[in-house]
């Protein structure tokens, strides 16, 4: 089955390469950490005690082992842990986030090299990070007699159905996993459909409740008001995640809206790096003043205009952008065929959340939102114009949505522990030998 499966994976990359030496010429991309995807030479881990290695596919999912690794250093501080990514910019919120641990590529799923990271970092537990069901990465952490596990595990209707028509060759694959950590009670009857058995199936919860900032008055977003020249008075409206044609449906419901509320205060977060001299290229076309997060020094904001449209080219400021929010649009989500991005982030912080319908990603936290009159689905520019408008009238009844939402996020707390608990139980020795016997 591994040889099989190499030979798929090198047929794909060579039919992908023209696009990806593309993407690598034009945007940069997949330039870094060949060795390491590629053989499977990621640094090797020094220590010789317990090691659980995340693995987390990108930036998002880099963000979420924040709170597990603070449990973990807190509960285990003996345990090494080490955190692999697939993508430039999970690796570098890893460094960020994690200086002190060892980060790395992910090796692609070809067997050599999958193994070959299994000797260099030798985990005790591989944890996965959501939906991340690489057979040969699964099968060499088996080999080398590490527990598997996935944590905060999600499975949509849609790839619960695909993984069904492909249960012949995913099934031993979800069989080698020792433990599935999923978020909801939905999630878990997915994963029986695939015949993983109760044993476990464990509900957790979702660790992205646990890592959401919900005081405003954090430092990181304290400064990052004052880099940006905000009154107290002015209302703020944060678009973030922003990806192709949805910039140019805020830019137009921005301009109309001033006619009336003049004060009002757009900040634009695009979704990805590469589009952020065409976003700003968008701004200026309408001759609307632009201030660009990356020339602004934030210690002196004095000479910043009043009435500038801020864009915030930067990595990994947006969690910290929320809690400047008054209005949020939460983007990926006016046209289809994105799925939406995380909106628990600005209601943490008490926004006025709205998003467009295409939220196939979020289900869940859109139909939890809803249901506490905590969010507004739009359905396109009118729509959230007219959203807007009446938040902009009605403040009292804007603030009151914002606090249900905010309360909501502080009702789902508490995943972190449970899950940090499932790995103290696959790590230690008298469960593994048991389980192992049995």
């Amino acid at each position: 089955m591994s040889r099989f499966l190499n030979v798929i994976y090198i047929v794909v990359l060579v039919l992908a390469s023209p696009m990806l030496l593309y993407k690598s010429w034009k945007r940069g991309k997949y330039r870094e950490g060949w060795s390491q995807k590629f053989l499977g030479l990621c640094p090797e881990r020094v220590g010789r005690g317990p090691c659980v290695w995340f693995h987390a596919v990108s930036m998002g999912e880099v963000r979420l082992l924040k709170p597990l690794v603070a449990e973990l250093e807190r509960r285990r501080p003996d345990w090494d842990v080490v955190i692999s990514t697939t993508t430039e910019t999970g690796l570098n919120q890893a460094r960020q986030l994690f200086p002190e641990l060892l980060t790395f590529y992910a090796p692609l799923d070809f067997s050599w090299a999958t193994r070959q990271a299994m000797k260099r970092i030798r985990p005790t537990t591989l944890a996965l990070v959501e939906l991340e069901l690489w057979p040969n990465l699964i099968r060499s952490a088996e080999e080398a007699g590490a527990r598997v596990a996935l944590l905060n595990g999600r499975l949509s209707a849609r790839s619960q159905k695909g993984y069904r028509r492909i249960l012949r060759w995913i099934g031993p694959t979800l069989a080698r996993i020792d433990v599935v950590a999923v978020q909801t009670e939905d999630y878990a009857d997915r994963f029986r459909t695939l015949g993983l058995p109760a044993p476990k199936l464990r509900v957790t919860g979702s660790i992205k409740y646990d890592n959401l900032e919900t005081d405003r008055q954090n430092p990181k977003t304290r400064e990052l008001r004052a880099a940006f020249g905000l009154k107290p008075d002015e209302p703020v409206w944060v678009a973030g995640s922003t990806m192709g044609g949805e910039e140019d449906v805020v830019l137009d419901v921005y301009e109309n809206l001033r006619k009336k509320h003049a004060g009002l205060r757009l900040i634009v977060v695009p979704r990805h790096p590469e589009r952020f001299d065409e976003v700003a290229r968008s701004i200026t076309r309408r001759g609307l003043p632009l201030v660009r997060r990356n020339s602004i020094d934030t210690h002196a904001s004095a000479s910043m205009p009043q009435d500038g449209v801020i864009l915030v080219d930067t990595l990994g400021e947006l969690s910290a952008v929320w809690g400047l929010a008054d209005l949020a649009f939460v983007g990926g989500s006016l046209f289809p065929g994105r799925g939406g991005q995380n909106m628990m982030e600005p209601a943490a912080f008490g926004a006025s959340v709205h998003f467009g319908e295409h939220t196939a990603n979020f289900r869940d936290t859109v139909q939890l939102l809803l249901s506490r009159n905590a969010a507004t689905i739009v359905r396109n520019g009118e729509a959230l114009e007219k959203a807007l408008e009446h938040d902009l009238s009605e403040p009292a009844e804007r603030l009151a949505k914002g606090l249900r939402a905010r309360d909501l996020v502080l009702t789902q707390v508490g995943a972190t522990g449970r899950t940090v608990s499932e790995l103290e139980r696959l790590m230690h020795p008298s469960n593994r030998s048991t389980e192992a016997n049995g």
